[in-house]
Formats: structure tokens, sequence, C-alpha cells
């Protein structure tokens, strides 16, 4: 004859699997922060890379952009913008040279007229984003 479930059987289930679940979060956690050191891109961090994040969080960057898949599918992913263009001028030319009052029928990047410290300090950090080791994210060059 089968046994009938009782609710001391059900504490114990639940108390067993909370405790698993649990020890599988801090093991998880465990390993997560043993291999930040090898993924991270902490060498390339400077003051100009600083200023680079300040201008994109000012100017809500990731309002329209995304980076390493985080923000607005609006605009183009931009964690490996430095992979496509190859260099800090190329990001900071193509940058510069959209049109004040866009292209009609399709979307544009506003003008934000940034000054060459402000282009170069935005070129730089996307060249340091693209420098962290994302496991291939994005998949694709284009992003």
């Amino acid at each position: 004859m089968a046994q009938a479930f009782t609710k001391a059987m059900a504490r114990n289930i639940f108390y067993g699997g909370t405790l698993f679940f649990f020890l599988a979060f801090l093991a998880l956690t465990y390993q997560t922060h043993q291999a930040w050191p090898e993924r991270d891109n902490h060498e390339a961090l400077n003051d100009t890379v600083a200023l680079g994040k300040k201008v994109w969080e000012d100017h809500d960057c990731i309002g329209c952009h995304t980076l390493l898949g985080e923000g607005a599918y609006f605009a183009p992913e931009l964690g490996n913008v430095y992979k496509r263009y190859g260099s800090v001028d190329a990001i900071k030319g193509f940058i510069m040279s959209r049109p004040k009052d866009g292209v009609p029928g399709r979307r544009s990047m506003p003008q934000f007229n940034l000054s060459d410290e402000e282009l170069t300090a935005v070129a730089e950090f996307l060249k340091y984003v693209s420098g962290i080791n994302t496991s291939n994210w994005p998949p694709t060059v284009k992003g």
C-alpha cells in the first residue's frame, strides 16, 4: 500500500531543496568570481576610458544602443565596434560624420557636438569594452 504524503515529508523536501539550490548558488557564485580576472579588461582602464564611460552615460547612449547585449535595440550593438572599425580614429570619424538633420526615412544618430577630448574618450571606452572576454558575444562582427 502507498504511503500517504504528509506535511513532514513536504517540509523535508522543501528544506532539502532549498539547501541544495542555495549551495549550488554559492558554488556558481564562487566559480564566477574566480573567472573574473581572466575575463575582464582591467589592465586597459585609465582616466580616458573613465571619461568615455561618463560621456556615454551623460548622453544616454544606452537608450538607443546595446553594449554587450544590454540596452535598447534601436541602434547597433557597440560591444565590438572597435573590431568593426579597427581604430579609435575611425570610430571618432563615424561619430563626427553623423548628419545634422539626419537622413529622411532612416534612423539616424543625433549630433551631440562632442569635443575632441570627449570623442576620443568615447572611442577609447568602446575600445576597452571590445577587449573584454565575452565568450564571443555578440555572435557576429556586425553586432
